[in-house]
């Protein structure tokens, strides 16, 4: 396994305990495809490469099998499942409801500071997709998202939505590139905005879902099922 220059012990003091840092690093890992479907992850090894024992490593291990990203075979070893192209459409068609809520609740409870910030990542947005600046418009595609979960005034939601947005992340960062989709994402997050900052909740709801449901649609156009596989 290649040597990683993430250290895990350096973040111990974080709101994380080893554990839970040890696991979101595997789960990234993971999601963003560094371990292939079917490959051995090996307690000794990751514990060297993270700098932690294998104690914490095990324990990642369980969580990871709750999500079920990894099977742990008794007496064999921890075996990545990573997530199929169903996975997928099925996040994007309860996220699409949850996102559409998401915003709802968000028109009654974003704050002007909030909305200062959305609007100016429309901004920014709209700037970088005319330069062709790829990789800002995925970083301010993710902030928009957050900002949106921040301010629905619900912790549970928020989490629920953050983790759905992680575990795409991988055809995300590819699809967004393809077919001019950045442009038209922020198109949709301008019509979401305006909808919140004009306390429409109902057209926020709608716009949000429908945008989630336009973001599946593209994925399966520019190579959802050559990334996942039609399994």
């Amino acid at each position: 396994m290649a040597s990683s220059n993430y250290d895990v012990k350096q973040e111990v003091n974080d709101k994380y305990s080893l554990r839970g840092r040890v696991f979101c690093k595997l789960r990234e890992d993971i999601l963003s495809g560094k371990y292939r479907e079917h490959e051995e992850l090996r307690e000794v090894a990751i514990g060297e490469e993270l700098g932690v024992s294998r104690t914490p490593v095990r324990e990642a291990f369980r969580q990871l099998e709750l999500e079920g990203l990894i099977q742990i075979v008794p007496n064999k070893g921890a075996y990545v499942t990573g997530i199929t192209a169903k996975d997928v459409e099925d996040i994007y068609m309860i996220r699409s409801l949850l996102e559409g809520l998401c915003a709802k609740w968000a028109t009654g409870h974003i704050t002007e500071e909030q909305l200062d910030e959305l609007e100016e990542n429309v901004y920014l947005a709209d700037f970088h997709a005319r330069k062709g600046h790829l990789d800002q418009m995925a970083e301010l595609d993710n902030r928009f998202h957050q900002i949106l979960y921040e301010s629905c005034n619900s912790r549970q939601l928020a989490r629920l939505l953050e983790d759905f947005h992680e575990y795409v992340l991988r055809v995300r960062r590819k699809t967004l590139a393809n077919g001019g989709r950045g442009k038209v994402s922020n198109d949709e997050h301008r019509q979401i905005m305006e909808a919140i900052k004009e306390k429409d909740e109902d057209r926020a709801e709608a716009l949000a879902n429908r945008h989630i449901l336009n973001a599946y649609d593209n994925m399966v156009k520019n190579g959802l099922y050559e990334i996942y596989g039609k399994e």
